[in-house]
């Protein structure tokens, strides 16, 4: 609707610069010749100022636009991004908590001295002497024991994350 009329303002200032300049011999123009071309530069010269402004906003929705698909694209690709970094995420914890459990299966298994006498050579000497230095820990079994129920209070931590 403004758009119109901002396209009317224009035509009648292209009209009345017409009838002031160019229609001067007809007598009834001619006798308010001077009144008529004033008026007729003034609204021509507001018909053209506004719609210098109507393109400039045409420009800018246009503009406007464009950055709003770019902004949807981003949002689209970050979305992306998100599953495909969540998705390593539990990668890396699975990983994580199958070395855990790999290590506590490694250390239970020599638990049974039975089972140590299945290994071979230099392996079992070692595991024999980390056994020993078990055993004979010269530090109080409370300590370890306060440690350990630590440990225990920070893995239940870690499962409710």
């Amino acid at each position: 609707m403004s758009d119109t009329i901002i396209h009317l303002i224009l035509a009648a200032g292209v009209v009345g610069l017409i009838a002031g300049f160019v229609l001067g011999f007809i007598p009834i123009i001619n006798r308010y010749k001077l009144p008529i071309q004033i008026i007729s530069i003034l609204v021509f010269s507001l018909g053209v100022y506004l719609e210098g402004g109507l393109a400039n906003e045409k420009e800018w929705q246009v503009k406007v636009k464009e950055a709003e698909t770019k902004a949807a694209k981003a949002e689209a690709e970050s979305a992306q991004k998100t599953i495909e970094l969540q998705a390593a995420l539990v990668e890396r914890d699975n990983a994580i908590k199958s070395k855990g459990n790999t290590i506590v299966k490694y250390i239970d298994r020599y638990r049974d001295r039975t089972l140590i006498q299945e290994v071979p050579g230099p392996e079992r000497v070692r595991i024999e002497k980390i056994i020993e230095y078990v055993e004979n820990c010269p530090i109080p079994p409370e300590l370890v024991n306060i440690h350990n129920e630590a440990a225990k209070l920070n893995k239940k931590s870690e499962v409710k994350k």
